[in-house]
């Protein structure tokens, strides 16, 4: 069974900065691309960063470009989102996913474990 953990959300003031990492267990993912993505409260889920297989390639969205990293460690079987400057409209609950494959894509159909979301809040 696959299993996703994420951690590392909490409440921060604007401007602020968190980390949050995503642990896979039941699969080594060295060879896919991950994932995250965040819902809001009343809005549908979204795309926020990608990584490939070999952590080489990253695509962001643009509300987030510039101020988050995303990054991994295969050998930790470990995805990281690095989030700086965060800005009240950053607030969401954070998932990591697992792609089908090592090919990087924004649609979240092409993702096929989730992890359960960590909230973060940013306060004005």
């Amino acid at each position: 069974q696959v299993q996703l953990v994420e951690s590392g959300g909490g409440l921060v003031q604007a401007g602020g900065s968190l980390r949050l990492s995503c642990a896979v267990f039941g699969r080594t993912v060295s060879t896919y691309a991950m994932g995250w993505f965040r819902q809001a409260p009343d809005k549908e889920r979204e795309f926020v960063t990608t990584i490939s297989w070999s952590g080489d390639n990253t695509d962001y969205a643009d509300s987030v470009e510039g101020r988050f990293t995303t990054s991994r460690d295969n050998a930790k079987n470990t995805v990281y989102l690095q989030m700086n400057n965060l800005k009240p409209e950053d607030t969401a609950v954070y998932y990591c996913a697992v792609a089908r494959t090592h090919w990087m894509r924004r649609d979240e159909s092409w993702y096929d474990y989730w992890g359960q979301g960590t909230q973060v809040t940013v306060s004005s």
